[in-house]
Parts: structure tokens; sequence; C-alpha cells
């Protein structure tokens, strides 16, 4: 918006700082406490297959959903909250609906990829340029077993990548550059020093 500003007036319009909502960030360190970090076992494994499509699956889905909504995240994948299934949610736009993906397999990706950055909830404060098909076409079930397939581009694919990518047990760490992937590490034990003095 500043820059549009600038361009028609000349002017610059004065950097307007926001003061996060209390309760806000509040529901987020909540959400955030549930959500498994860097380091731990469960994000470096495969997760199971769900093959029980029950009312216990369907209140994960809605507790799934809304630590990802409170955590101010685009996704989440069951091992990020310490559950070795095969199960993820996601929402592209604050919005939009939950889509949940059971037992997602992605069965076709476009040739064309992109590097963008990326973070996420279990390596907080970082962000690496991750190459991410633009276009795929996933199947899935939904909460209740049905079948679903999604086709989906941009940042929806990237998402949906990402999220799978936490089902294998592989991280964002895992998909970037070398030199990446070393200082994003030296900032999160710079990170953890700087909690533990404190």
């Amino acid at each position: 918006m500043a820059e549009e500003h600038e361009q028609l007036t000349g002017e610059v319009e004065p950097e307007v700082e926001v003061q996060p909502d209390p309760q806000v960030e509040a529901r987020r360190a909540a959400a955030m406490s549930f959500i498994r970090r860097f380091g731990d076992p469960v994000l470096k494994s495969r997760a199971t297959p769900v093959d029980r499509f029950d009312d216990t699956l369907r209140a994960q889905v809605a507790r799934m959903g809304g630590l990802m909504s409170d955590a101010l995240g685009v996704g989440l994948a069951a091992p990020q909250i310490g559950l070795s299934q095969r199960l993820l949610v996601y929402r592209v736009g604050q919005d939009a609906p939950v889509i949940v993906l059971v037992n997602p397999e992605i069965d076709w990706r476009g040739g064309d990829e992109e590097t963008m950055e990326e973070g996420c909830l279990s390596i907080p404060g970082i962000n690496v340029d991750v190459d991410r098909a633009i276009h795929v076409r996933v199947r899935a079930q939904d909460e209740t077993g049905a079948e679903r397939v999604v086709e989906a581009s941009g940042l929806e694919a990237r998402v949906i990548q990402h999220e799978i990518d936490h089902l294998d047990g592989v991280l964002i760490l895992d998909r970037t550059s070398k030199e990446q992937r070393k200082e994003a590490i030296r900032a999160l034990r710079e990170a953890e020093q700087e909690q533990q003095a404190a």
C-alpha cells in the first residue's frame, strides 16, 4: 500500500506499527505449546496409515484445525502434535474452510517447479528456500473415509507438499541448500541458548 501511494503522489506514507492483539498472541502461544519442535523424533518418522474413521478421528481433525488456526498456520500434520497418523489439515486463506486429507498420496506432479521461502510451525522463526512443484494432484480420504481428490496449484500445492513431507518424516531443512540448513541450525542453537540464559 505504501509503495502504491508513493507512486501516485511522490510521498511516502509513514510506517504504522501495528500492535499485536494480546488475545491472538495468547491463543497462539497456547497452541504452539502443543506443537512438537525440531529435534523431536516423531518429526523424523514416517507416520502410519489411518484405518479407523470414527468419532475419535473427527475429534482429532477438529482439534488440529483449531490448533492450526490459533497458531496462525496454514497447515498442520498429525506428527506435529505427536501423533503418528497420516492425517493433515490445511486452509489457504483466512476465511477458507479447513480441508482434511487422510492417507494422502501425491499421484501427479507438474513439471514446473518454483522456489519460495517456507516456514514451519515446528521450526519457529526459521524460513528457508524450498523447491516445490507448482501443480499437484493428491488422492486421499476425508474424515469419514470418503475418497477425496484435490488438484492444487500455487500456494495450495506448496502447503499440501509441505504437510505430506511431515507425514514422511521430511522437514524443510531437508529440502533446502546445505548453506541455508547450516545457517538455520546455527540460528536455532543460538535461540535455544538465549532461552536457557533467560
